[in-house]
């Protein structure tokens, strides 16, 4: 018996699990999870103006820089700005989806591909974004490389105010309507990467990027 067979094992027992049972108990657990019940929950107002005003308000107390744009062709612009008070060369990796965007007009160099070790700036756009935390919620795919909001030490995020969402449940079921099933990876972001862990002194960019910053498409 592999390790493995004997810790289930144990499981089963306790739970007085066997053959005969087997069946009942796994549709009572199907219909646990169907019901996706809900626990205790903070109120958010649901309101679109007021779910961006908390996700702008829970994104700053996380260290995260937030502008806003009213559409998406103004985003190359308000790319180059931040770029440029910060001192960091006009160019980087992106997802696919916003190449379309006229970033040479706006003097700076992308391209769509997931990003290499030397880059020093990653720009994706975000699955939904909950206001409840300030959270980005990144569903990985071919076309939304992971590693454009993970590998550089600056990752810009391009959130349409329409896709802003009150709590994880309402990810989660949007997910789940949209995508029909999770994708191998959903990541989620609120604010720089930090840690506490060396003299209990906050230190950002630990495991990923210095800085978060967020641009809002309001009309969006």
């Amino acid at each position: 018996m592999s390790s493995r067979e004997d810790i289930l094992g144990r499981v089963r027992a306790h739970l007085k699990r066997d053959a005969a049972n087997a069946a009942t108990g796994r549709a009572a657990i199907e219909a646990t999870l169907a019901a996706r019940s809900q626990g205790p929950r903070p109120a958010v107002d649901t309101q679109k103006s007021a779910l961006a005003g908390r996700l702008i308000e829970k994104s700053l107390a996380y260290s995260s820089t937030v502008d806003q744009v009213v559409t998406r062709d103004e985003v190359p612009a308000a790319v180059a700005r931040y770029l440029a008070g910060l001192n960091l060369p006009p160019q980087a990796a992106a997802w696919p989806e916003l190449a379309r965007l006229d970033w040479s007009g706006s003097g700076v160099a992308i391209e769509a591909r997931g990003a290499q070790d030397a880059d020093l700036v990653g720009i994706t756009g975000c699955f939904c974004a909950i206001a409840e935390t300030g959270t980005l919620m990144l569903c990985g795919s071919p076309d939304s490389p992971a590693t454009v909001s993970l590998l550089p030490e600056t990752h810009i995020a391009v959130v349409p105010a329409s896709r802003i969402v009150a709590g994880m449940e309402e990810g989660f079921a949007l997910a789940r309507a949209e995508l029909g099933q999770l994708p191998r990876a959903v990541n989620f972001i609120s604010g720089p990467s930090r840690t506490g862990d060396i003299e209990q002194t906050i230190v950002l960019g630990a495991h990923g990027p210095y800085r978060v910053h967020l641009i809002l498409l309001i009309n969006e």
